[in-house]
C-alpha cells in the first residue's frame, strides 16, 4: 500500500482521515455559503454525503487515494475536506482534489496551509514525481488558487465529463513536478509568513 492513514497538521489546521462519523460536520460546513448549490463544483447535496464518504473510503482501500476532513484547530471544528485521488503508485503520481472549505474560511490561510501539508507529504514521504490538480473551466476561483500555489497549467481536457445536469465540463489540468517542489515549498512558506503579518 502506497497510502497509509496519517494525520497532518500545522499550528492552525489539522487533516484527519475521513470517516462516516464526519458526515454531519461536513454537511454543516457545506451549508456555510450553500456550497452544494455551486453548479461548477462536486460538493454533494445533503442526501449524497453517505456515498461521497463511502467512495473516499473505498478509494483508500484500493490504494487509489486518501481523503481528509479539514479541522480548524482553534475551535476543533470541521471546516471542509480535501483528498489525494486518482493515484497511480506504480508511476508515483497522484492528484489533489475534492477540496472545499466553508465559505467563512475561503481566501484565508487555510488553503495554503492544507496544500503545504499535502504537497510535503506527497513529495517528501510518498516520493511522488508529480502532483496534479484539476478543476472546472468555469471555477475561476479554484483556477486562481491552484496557480497561486505555484502549479503550472498543463492543458484543458475538452468535454471531459458529463455533469449531472447534462452539460459538458471542460477540465483544466495543472501540476507541480518533483523538480519544482523546493521552489514551490519556499513560496508557500513565504505566503504563510506574509499572512501571519496581517
Amino acid at each position: 500500500m502506497w497510502f497509509k492513514e496519517v494525520i497532518l497538521e500545522t499550528d492552525r489546521v489539522k487533516l484527519v482521515p475521513i470517516s462516516e462519523t464526519h458526515k454531519n460536520d461536513l454537511i454543516a460546513a457545506s451549508e456555510d455559503g450553500d456550497l452544494s448549490d455551486l453548479w461548477f463544483t462536486s460538493i454533494p447535496q445533503k442526501d449524497n454525503f453517505d456515498s461521497y464518504i463511502a467512495k473516499a473510503i473505498d478509494d483508500f482501500k484500493q490504494d487509489k487515494g486518501l481523503a481528509f476532513v479539514v479541522i480548524d484547530k482553534k475551535n476543533n471544528k470541521i471546516i471542509g475536506t480535501t483528498r489525494y485521488i486518482n493515484a497511480t503508485p506504480e508511476h508515483r503520481r497522484l492528484e489533489i482534489g475534492f477540496t472545499w472549505y466553508a465559505k467563512s474560511y475561503q481566501k484565508t490561510y487555510v488553503n495554503t496551509e492544507c496544500k503545504l501539508l499535502l504537497l510535503t507529504h506527497a513529495f517528501e514521504v510518498l516520493k511522488a514525481v508529480a502532483v496534479e490538480f484539476r478543476t472546472n473551466w468555469y471555477n475561476f476561483q479554484s483556477r486562481n488558487a491552484i496557480a497561486r500555489l505555484g502549479a503550472k497549467q498543463d492543458g484543458v481536457l475538452r468535454n471531459h465529463q458529463i455533469m449531472p445536469d447534462g452539460s459538458l465540463r471542460d477540465t483544466v489540468v495543472f501540476s507541480i513536478l518533483e523538480s519544482e517542489w523546493l521552489a514551490c515549498k519556499c513560496s508557500l512558506y513565504y505566503k504563510i509568513d506574509q499572512m501571519n503579518k496581517i
